[in-house]
């Protein structure tokens, strides 16, 4: 399982006081007003920051990190993407899942055949939809719908499906 997941990427620096702009790569935006901590990514390592103000602007973040005074502390982490571990992201609902826990995972049918293995997810505006690659190379698309869907079993590593007619070309 993922230790880190990330939130945003810094894009730019925003004046002379150490800010920076920031672009959201979350679900929910507005998350960055009750950040405490998060982490810039960078070549030398993850370095802790805390945000002291944090202003939302055409879609993207601006925010005044305690730790960067100025435009110069601010400039090396142009391009770094920003992280929060597992303990500060954001609480799931039942039934929901970190996409990153998702990813590897060996998906199988109510029948016993192992279809293969979860490679992405999808979010479209309806539902969620798994990305399963073959052992083939072939992929199957498969919605996160109740009726598809019938376990996830993150000790266990899979997740249990019903192949609906029509999700699978013979």
């Amino acid at each position: 399982m993922e230790e880190f997941f990330r939130i945003g990427v810094i894009t730019s620096t925003h004046g002379i006081r150490g800010e920076v702009k920031v672009y959201p790569t979350t679900d929910d935006i507005h998350r960055f007003y009750d950040l405490k901590e998060c982490f810039a990514d960078s070549k030398t390592g993850k370095l802790a920051l805390h945000p002291a103000k944090v202003r939302l602007f055409k879609g993207m973040v601006i925010i005044g990190f305690k730790e960067f005074a100025s435009i110069e502390d601010a400039q090396p982490y142009k391009g770094c993407d920003l992280l929060v571990d597992r303990a500060h992201a954001l609480p799931l609902e039942e039934d929901e899942y970190y996409i990153s826990d998702l990813i590897g995972l060996k998906v199988v049918t109510d029948q016993g055949q192992e279809l293969g293995q979860l490679s992405d997810v999808m979010q479209t505006g309806a539902n969620d939809v798994y990305v399963v690659a073959m052992p083939d190379g072939r992929e199957v698309l498969l919605p996160v719908i109740r009726e598809c869907i019938l376990n996830i079993d993150l000790e266990a590593g899979t997740v249990l499906v019903h192949m609906m007619p029509g999700l699978m070309d013979d």
